[in-house]
């Protein structure tokens, strides 16, 4: 037997892998069943292969466990269909629409800072502003790839400029944890524990607010921001669909102050994105 035919062998069913997917999700069959329409009977046929779910029945059982395209491509392989979820390279010619939308939207965002990141954290592209807080890092946490969760958290990054660090460490890995719960991704897990093992400690009270602020030190000042996340919600290729755009808006009118009279540097080139 060769290698070839014992992983395709080993590789689990299409029941399979959506049974863990519900698991996950912490559904029933009975509640999944009934979310998506169809009989807790043929469900049940289809975790435990005695059925084989049609394309259309694989992608809408996905949609209702809300699995990731990626992972759903997965699925449709598990079951013997071809992915419908393409992934093209940021750069390509037919992703101009993607990269002027994202550049409309960092553009906007100025003089806030604000940065596209991907699936794993990692950088994409980033606005001017974002010079602000990457001063006085470590010039080997900007090499490319630049992980921007690890940027923030290490020692030699952002965090000794970070006012409440134990707040808002625990803020970003409890949002990293949840992301490799959902996902099921290893490499997000294991960047959680990469940076969970960091200095900078962990504040197990409840936030105070609606959301935790980034307050840093900028010189002899303290700067506040509020982040927030914007994704494409509707795409249906890989690559946009896993691309976010974080950026910082001033918390209080000192901050605002602050940046607008900032002066910002000239445009750099962005990194791309890892396939």
């Amino acid at each position: 037997m060769t290698a070839a035919m014992t992983a395709v062998e080993t590789r689990p069913s299409v029941g399979e892998l959506l049974r863990n997917w519900r698991q996950r999700r912490r559904l029933s069959q009975l509640d999944l069943a009934s979310d998506a329409g169809v009989s807790t009977r043929h469900l049940s046929f289809v975790e435990t292969g005695r059925a084989r779910p049609s394309r259309e029945m694989v992608l809408h059982l996905a949609e209702q466990l809300e699995v990731p395209l990626r992972e759903r491509n997965e699925l449709l392989l598990a079951a013997g269909y071809a992915p419908v979820y393409g992934r093209r390279r940021l750069e390509d010619p037919d992703m101009s629409a993607v990269r002027s939308a994202l550049d409309l939207v960092l553009t906007a965002y100025e003089p806030s800072p604000a940065v596209v990141v991907d699936r794993f954290w990692e950088l994409v592209a980033g606005n001017r502003s974002i010079a602000l807080l990457t001063e006085g890092v470590d010039p080997a946490l900007l090499e490319p790839p630049v992980n921007v969760l690890r940027l923030g958290l290490h020692p030699r990054g952002l965090a000794p400029r970070i006012l409440d660090l134990p707040q808002w460490r625990t803020a970003l890995l409890t949002r990293l944890a949840r992301e490799a719960h959902l996902t099921a991704d290893p490499g997000l897990a294991a960047l959680h524990r990469e940076l969970a093992a960091l200095p900078g400690g962990f504040d197990r009270r409840p936030p105070d607010g609606i959301a935790v602020p980034l307050r840093i030190r900028h010189g002899d000042d303290v700067l506040s921001f509020l982040s927030t996340v914007t994704t494409f919600g509707t795409a249906v290729d890989l690559t946009a669909a896993e691309l976010s755009v974080e950026a910082f808006l001033p918390a209080d009118a000192h901050t605002a102050e602050v940046l607008r009279r900032s002066r910002l540097p000239a445009p750099a080139p962005a990194p791309v994105p890892r396939s």
